[in-house]
């Protein structure tokens, strides 16, 4: 099998696939205030598009695909999708990242479907902060979510929590006891300084020094460190003595993690990012729909990685994607 080694001798082998970037949440890290999702149906990578693309990556190493969006629940059919990935051969890993708001009717079908994980978006226990900071959404709905996906039996499910100074850094320890009581991991995340919601998250950074000063002093002596897989993502795990749950950590500007960096990104209207904190990328969905081979479409891919930069930028001043959205970007 074919493998994709960028110039920095990092084996990519993880591939993030954006469904839609329509979300039914505004949190204010993610998206401008002022931003408004306008994607026509047919700017979209048909999910036939979408299977033909992972199967050309999976050709060249890829085994692990996170569906993401936006919000991936909003995107109907999810389940066919879903099921025409896990066919897929060398495919053997399909987590989803999602705030939630849906999943509790769907959690089930999905992890019969072969969605073998989630990450869950929760921001705060608090109702009224929540609807704060996502301007608008159910904390309820997303507790009934989480404990759907446990029921189902996905495993492992893990909650990302944005921790932004002055807004939710007060909750860091309620979270950890609200990951503990359901025997699910938890990890706290540095906001990053992306498009016009960038702004607020240097305003509100809260660095991973601080986060862990917090879980050190929650936990004293029960942290014990966990060697992450190979396609795994950033984050620094620990696991918590004598519970089921892990926490972990994901800095991106205090800590920068881009020397193990194993993956790539595939927007909902077919662009392929190759960093998240840099502009380059190219646009797959045109190659499919001007009728290029397989073996066309794979020399680009390769050749994309080949130009794939060493790191992002987030530390420095140098603002390489001003205009762009988390939301459109595919976190």
């Amino acid at each position: 099998m074919d493998q994709l080694i960028d110039p920095f001798n990092r084996k990519i082998t993880y591939l993030r696939v954006s469904v839609t970037d329509h979300c039914n949440y505004r949190c204010h890290y993610c998206r401008g205030e002022d931003h408004l999702t306008n994607t026509a149906r047919d700017d979209l990578l048909s999910y036939e598009e979408l299977a033909r693309i992972v199967r050309l990556f999976s050709e060249l190493g890829i085994t692990k695909v996170r569906l993401t969006g936006g919000e991936p629940l909003l995107r109907k059919d999810i389940l066919k999708l879903a099921i025409m990935l896990g066919e897929i051969p060398g495919i053997d890993d399909i987590p989803l990242s999602t705030n939630a708001h849906l999943l509790s009717p769907m959690a089930e079908q999905l992890q019969k479907a072969g969605i073998n994980r989630v990450n869950i978006s929760i921001d705060s226990l608090s109702q009224d902060r929540f609807k704060q900071i996502t301007r608008g959404g159910d904390l309820d709905k997303v507790i009934q979510g989480i404990d759907a996906a446990i029921e189902s039996g996905m495993h492992p499910i893990k909650l990302n929590m944005v921790v932004m100074r002055g807004v939710n850094d007060d909750e860091i320890e309620a979270m950890i006891n609200f990951a503990i009581e359901r025997k699910i991991d938890i990890r706290f995340i540095e906001t990053m300084p992306i498009g016009t919601a960038g702004i607020d998250a240097v305003d509100h950074h809260y660095s991973e020094a601080d986060i862990l000063k917090r879980i050190h002093t929650h936990l004293p002596n029960r942290l014990v460190t966990t060697k992450s897989k190979q396609t795994s993502g950033p984050a620094k795990s620990y696991l918590i003595s004598d519970t089921n749950t892990s926490v972990g950590t994901i800095s991106a500007v205090s800590n920068n993690f881009c020397s193990s960096c194993n993956r790539v990104r595939l927007t909902a209207k077919g662009r392929l990012i190759l960093c998240l904190g840099q502009k380059n990328s190219i646009s797959l969905r045109d190659l499919l729909r001007l009728g290029k081979s397989d073996k066309e479409i794979k020399n680009m891919i390769v050749d994309a990685i080949n130009r794939k930069p060493e790191k992002h930028e987030f530390d420095t001043d140098i603002d390489n994607i001003d205009g762009a959205q988390m939301v459109e970007i595919g976190g």
